[in-house]
């Protein structure tokens, strides 16, 4: 049961045009954006990071993205958030059922990650989440790949994806009705 209430509409003025900029027209926005919306000022304050994290000025590419977000999700055990992303992004980030498996509770090594970029982000989300910091090993495989604004956006989605995780999880946000859960991932593989 959630800890705080998801808002329903009709919703007050300020919330309902914060909401709109939230979701494409004409979907209903998602429980967490409308738990969010409980602190206004908050939910308000976070929306352009939200976007840079999912939009274009994001340096990695979408299914680099998709990577970190559902690894870190997963490690952070945030069935919610993890499952809105592969509802939403799996198809465009062109994770097979394997790879989605393997992100959930598998590792870097197993023989569906063939892309040496791939099994790095999914060991520095795993490195992050264990020990909120980086080997120099890592970092080093790191940066033969990605330039210093690739790598910052890189710990700084696993470091927001935290948050979200947190929040979501916390509060006890409800699986949205259209998403996955961990254990329909686990049947993938």
């Amino acid at each position: 049961m959630a800890r705080i209430d998801v808002l329903s509409p009709p919703y007050d003025p300020d919330v309902a045009a914060y909401l709109a900029t939230t979701m494409p027209a004409g979907q209903e926005p998602i429980r967490l954006f409308r738990t969010l919306a409980q602190n206004l000022d908050m939910a308000t304050a976070m929306w352009p990071w939200a976007r840079h994290e999912l939009g274009r000025s994001l340096t990695i590419s979408l299914r680099e993205r998709e990577i970190l977000i559902d690894r870190t999700c997963a490690r952070c055990h945030c069935e919610y958030e993890w499952g809105v992303h592969v509802a939403i992004f799996r198809e465009r980030a062109g994770l097979t059922s394997a790879q989605v498996a393997s992100l959930t509770s598998g590792s870097a090594s197993d023989p569906c990650w063939v892309v040496e970029a791939e099994r790095l982000l999914i060991q520095v989300a795993d490195e992050l989440h264990d020990s909120s910091d980086v080997s120099d090993e890592l970092w080093h495989a790191l940066a033969d790949i990605y330039n210093e604004a690739q790598m910052l956006d890189i710990l700084f989605l696993c470091g927001w994806y935290h948050a979200v995780s947190f929040v979501a999880t916390a509060t006890r946000v409800e699986v949205e009705a259209s998403a996955p859960t961990f254990d329909s991932a686990a049947s993938y593989s």
